[in-house]
């Protein structure tokens, strides 16, 4: 990557004093090194773009290039939501030149992305922080499937997040990349963790979260609704960025 030097510098490192000038370059080095990131962001089922702004002004702080995609998520099956709005994304950050594509996820979104790297290869596809993800689905989705009301409010893809083993979460191979998983055991919903077997955030269970070809698993005390707001796991993100592990030191 080419560093690019604002002029103010150029000035600094003309004066006689060479050791501010080697400080404001590696400043300046690590600084435009992150920037050249790119972080796409998939907020969750009935969720908005807004529901991922803690995390994105804090990867922002960081210094990545932040896609925070608000996407119609009950209002296309999965096929059509991965497709559409994650190429779209990719695109963006390719057109920033962007050396790595990173990506995090709520909940849907995680399968969304699955799905999009079944047939989808990005050259620069860097790491992947997924929060509360049902990747062998949720028993929530068998158990309302077919109910009107619940098409109503979670639309086509809400009917496809059923545990079957011909349904899209576990009919999905495994996907390239570093893949970190952050869940909850907090559930603010009693009337459905009655029906999720052992932990769970009141949405999706712990084991339900998990892949196979996953790098790192951690189970924080949160729910599927607030997760993606939580200090810790937001620390977590980004040391996983960096890092291709959760900290275990905190």
């Amino acid at each position: 990557m080419k560093l690019v030097i604002p002029s103010v510098f150029l000035k600094v490192c003309a004066s006689p004093d060479k050791r501010l000038c080697v400080g404001l370059l590696l400043l300046l080095a690590v600084t435009q090194v992150a920037a050249s990131e790119c972080v796409i962001l998939l907020h969750g089922m009935g969720r908005s773009y807004d529901s991922m702004n803690v995390i994105e002004q804090a990867l922002m702080v960081d210094g990545y290039q932040v896609v925070n995609i608000d996407y119609p998520s009950t209002d296309y099956p999965i096929e059509q939501l991965a497709t559409q709005y994650i190429s779209a994304a990719v695109k963006r950050c390719e057109t920033i030149g962007s050396s790595k594509i990173h990506f995090v996820t709520h909940s849907l979104g995680g399968i969304l992305v699955r799905y999009f790297l079944q047939d989808h290869r990005i050259e620069a596809l860097g790491n992947i922080v997924m929060l509360s993800p049902p990747n062998h689905g949720s028993e929530v989705a068998d158990t309302l499937t077919g109910w009107k009301p619940y098409y109503w409010i979670m639309g086509p893809s809400g009917q496809q997040l059923k545990t079957g083993k011909d349904d899209i979460p576990k009919s999905l191979k495994p996907i390239p990349g570093e893949i970190g998983i952050i869940t909850g055991n907090v559930s603010y919903d009693p009337w459905f963790s009655v029906i999720l077997p052992g932990e769970d955030d009141g949405k999706v269970t712990a084991e339900s979260a998990k892949l196979a070809e996953m790098a790192d698993f951690m189970v924080v005390d949160s729910s599927h609704a607030f997760i993606m707001k939580s200090d810790k796991v937001i620390r977590q993100i980004l040391y996983f960025l960096k890092n291709s592990h959760f900290d275990r030191s905190v």
